[in-house]
């Protein structure tokens, strides 16, 4: 009977100790390029806690095979080096024995890459579960961070990870998440929301970390509105407010999810200002975070005047645009500021404009009829905008005097083909002669006045020039003092306040704009309307021009509303909209709220088929409309897609993409996914804190 071959014994390589002095460093050794902890960092290391593992060695042999009794080390070089540096800092003896696996036979430079490939590296969720084990024993995050040579900032992340479900970090030790996506998680503790998502994933097409986070987040407020920004993070928080952080991603801040306290706080604070500014002695006052967009159409604005300078203000601006001036001076020619003047010259302008922008005063009768309207800007700051005067307050008109005469209706200049309008003279008698100058009746006023109307508009209609000026005149009257009796022109402006307001219309890009623009106009033109005629023949065509555009352009009405049809009106928008070349892809992004939301999933489909592709759009037909709808505004994003009664007619679009084009756009999308497929999500800072828990070299 045959007997089965017996497999060899391994045998093992001896493990000894080598003084120090008998090892060189063999020039076998693949690892050539620096990476991971330094070799100073690793000294400290090996003499906090010594060497934790030995070196890799062989005897060095003279020309006849004899040994030398010295040792070359092919693997474990930055270990070497390490204690090499201690022996030169006299902190470890030269003979000190070192911990050494003795081979023989081989090649040398079979060890060194073995050593190094075959070393597996510490998964992530292990150096996580070590970092909390070292904080449960009482070592901070600065002490774990130093003894690892890695940054506070990843202990931080590690540590961050406690808070994901232990259903999910079994699903990631298993392979079924990367660690992207876990640590996206991390933006919530609360586990069973963290399980939700993670079942709405799976029937997602988009399982990013960023659609992680937007699922987690969602009914929260971003720490970057404005509304957080104006009652303040850590008055929220004190409040009882809970603060959603991302330690992975930027996060602006976070996200306040505690949505009630929010509007609780922000009514209170609102309610507060509005106090004090009532106090002032306005009329009445209005708070609100948000008010429609054009809240204030219809009521007149009062011109105040700025507070004036005190001796001492003014003598602080006088020596702050001194220093200025100076620093200018200095640095006229260089090529490049220094940093510190670049910082001053930043102080001084931002003083120097502080002085500008006085407070206004008004009149206390003025004020006693005009009221204020309290909200919050863009930025999160008190917006306070005081002076406006309903017209149910304004003071009773005061009857005009006889002798200044009496303006005639627009019927006194009339076209009676028999020229026949006196058939009633009789009816008002001229007034008998007398010794003194009498005043001109009313009817003769009339028709001498109405004759000097047709003698103006004949000669208007030969100066186009003052014409302009007029026309500018009158539409200025009301836009920004609302006397439209100042100006003898018969001239409508009309600007249309918004029935229905789309979400966030009032901070839109384009509303930011005009109510700055105007603004400035404000500044810019005369207290009292009884200069503004003077005023602008002093401006130059450019200005009188520029403050033209901007009175016509607030009369542009371009809404679409069932109650009333305009399509003549409409087809002129899309005329006017193609000479100005408007793109409305620089004003407006479809969301869920502002389009995708309130369409049917047809049109969020088209959308996305006209934006991405036919294979987008299929890869999202299957879900509910909820999410089909916050996937499409993942998709859209960037892609300038707008929605057909937002387009320019002539201007070009993503729908106008040829099937090349939309083809190219198909392959980029595939090779997304696949590299979202096969990353790992594991940062390079990640590699090096893994390199060093181990301390193996």
């Amino acid at each position: 009977m045959a007997t089965a071959k017996k497999k060899p014994t391994i045998t093992l390589s001896p493990s000894r100790d080598v003084p120090f002095n008998q090892l060189v460093l063999s020039q076998s050794n693949v690892r050539r390029i620096k990476a991971g902890v330094s070799v100073e960092e690793l000294a400290e290391d090996i003499a906090r806690r010594g060497i934790l593992q030995g070196l890799t060695v062989r005897p060095v042999v003279d020309e006849n095979g004899t040994e030398t009794g010295m040792f070359e080390v092919p693997a474990g070089g930055r270990r070497f080096r390490a204690l090499e540096l201690l022996v030169k800092q006299k902190r470890l003896a030269k003979t000190a024995p070192v911990p050494c696996v003795v081979r023989e036979g081989g090649i040398a430079e079979e060890d060194s890459l073995a050593e190094n490939v075959q070393r597996a590296p510490l998964h992530p969720l292990d150096q996580f579960r070590a970092f909390l084990t070292l904080r449960e024993k009482g070592q901070a995050e600065e002490e774990i961070a130093a003894a690892f040579f890695v940054s506070v900032n990843v202990v931080k992340q590690r540590l961050k990870l406690a808070s994901v479900s232990p259903v999910l970090l079994d699903i990631y030790a298993e392979d079924g998440m990367t660690l992207a996506q876990l640590e996206a998680f991390t933006v919530s503790g609360d586990h069973a929301r963290q399980e939700q998502v993670f079942e709405r994933l799976k029937a997602s097409y988009d399982k990013s970390a960023y659609a992680i986070r937007r699922m987690l987040t969602e009914g929260a407020i971003r720490a970057s509105d404005k509304r957080a920004q104006f009652i303040g993070l850590d008055a929220y928080v004190e409040a009882g407010g809970t603060v959603l952080r991302d330690l992975f991603e930027g996060d602006d801040g976070g996200w306040l999810r505690d949505v009630a306290v929010v509007d609780q706080m922000v009514a209170d604070k609102l309610n507060s200002e509005s106090e004090a500014i009532a106090a002032e002695g306005w009329k009445w006052t209005e708070a609100a975070p948000d008010f429609a967009y054009g809240h204030t159409y219809g009521l007149r604005r009062l011109h105040g005047e700025p507070v004036p300078l005190t001796a001492e203000e003014e003598a602080t601006r006088d020596a702050l645009k001194a220093e200025f001036d100076r620093l200018v001076a200095e640095h006229e020619g260089a090529d490049e500021l220094p940093d510190e003047v670049d910082e001053r010259l930043g102080e001084l302008e931002t003083a120097l404009e502080s002085f500008d922008e006085r407070p206004l005063s008004f009149d206390a009768d003025e004020i006693g009829r005009a009221g204020a309207f309290i909200s919050i800007a863009g930025d999160g700051c008190l917006r306070v905008d005081r002076g406006y005067v309903r017209p149910e307050d304004e003071a009773p008109a005061e009857p005009e005097n006889a002798s200044d005469g009496a303006t005639g209706k627009e019927e006194t200049v009339g076209d009676d083909a028999d020229g026949d309008h006196n058939t009633n003279s009789d009816a008002v008698p001229e007034p008998e002669e007398d010794e003194g100058l009498s005043p001109i009746s009313d009817r003769l006023m009339t028709e001498l006045t109405a004759h000097r109307t047709l003698g103006l508009r004949h000669a208007l209609g030969e100066h186009p020039d003052i014409a302009f000026h007029a026309a500018l005149h009158a539409l200025t009257l009301k836009v920004f003092y609302h006397y439209g009796s100042d100006s003898c022109l018969e001239l409508d402006l009309k600007t249309v306040s918004f029935g229905a307001q789309a979400p966030g219309l009032n901070d839109s890009v384009s509303a930011e704009a005009i109510h700055a623009r105007h603004e400035s106009w404000t500044k810019a033109l005369p207290k009292d309307s009884t200069g503004l005629w003077d005023a602008l023949g002093d401006w130059d065509s450019d200005s009188r021009a520029a403050l033209f555009a901007h009175v016509v352009s607030l009369s542009v009405n371009g809404v679409s509303e069932a109650w009333n049809r305009r399509p003549r009106a409409l087809v002129h928008a899309d005329q006017l909209a193609e000479a100005i070349d408007l793109d409305m892809s620089a004003r407006w992004k479809p969301t869920v709220d502002t389009f995708l939301g309130r369409v049917t999933k047809a049109r969020i489909l088209q959308a996305v088929a006209e934006a991405k592709g036919q294979r987008a759009a299929d890869r999202i037909a299957h879900l509910k409309k909820g999410d089909m709808a916050t996937e499409a505004t993942t998709l859209l994003n960037g892609t300038g897609w707008l929605p057909e009664p937002l387009r320019t007619p002539g201007r070009e679009t993503v729908t106008d993409m040829s099937a090349v084009e939309l083809a190219v756009v198909e392959t980029a999308e595939v090779a997304d996914e696949t590299a979202m497929a096969d990353d790992d999500g594991i940062a390079d800072d990640d590699e090096v804190g893994v390199e060093a828990i181990m301390a193996a070299e």
